[in-house]
């Protein structure tokens, strides 16, 4: 008989060392008056677990948006960033906006569903309040008998 053991989920902020997970939140809460200390932080996490899933294939990822943001605001802290990068990441994850093929690859929203997929996989925590348009069916409003459609029966 096999036995397996589940382990619980890794929360990625434990990447990075507190302070800068402050200075990074701080950061951010600057910039979205709005958002609290602990959504900041969740951030933080979403935004490492994506660096590190990015790190360790050769496949595209993308980040939603408001990750994308955290990235950002990573990204200004340049030695600091690099030296996650080498030093946890073990290579430098350039940030390279730009489009890729969608036949190719698939739209946005399947290139960050791909992502979070990876990250969970990886053993991360997905946060899926980061990843808002995946909770979102692909749509045109069509009234097709969906689940809040006016015409479901």
């Amino acid at each position: 008989m096999t036995v397996v053991h589940e382990r619980p989920a890794t929360d990625a902020r434990t990447l990075l060392s507190a302070d800068l997970r402050e200075t990074l939140a701080a950061n951010m809460r600057a910039k979205f008056p709005d958002m609290t200390q602990n959504t900041a932080h969740r951030g933080i996490g979403q935004m490492l677990a994506f660096l590190a899933v990015g790190a360790r294939s050769d496949a595209p990822f993308s980040p939603s948006p408001l990750v994308d943001d955290f990235w950002h605001a990573f990204l200004l802290h340049t030695k600091a960033y690099q030296e996650f990068c080498t030093q946890t990441l073990g290579k430098f994850v350039h940030h390279q906006p730009g489009f890729l093929d969608k036949e190719e690859h698939g739209g946005g929203k399947a290139l960050r569903a791909r992502t979070v997929d990876a990250i969970a996989a990886a053993g991360f925590i997905v946060d899926m309040e980061f990843w808002p348009e995946l909770d979102i069916a692909d749509c045109s409003q069509c009234h097709a008998n969906c689940h809040n459609s006016p015409k479901h029966v």
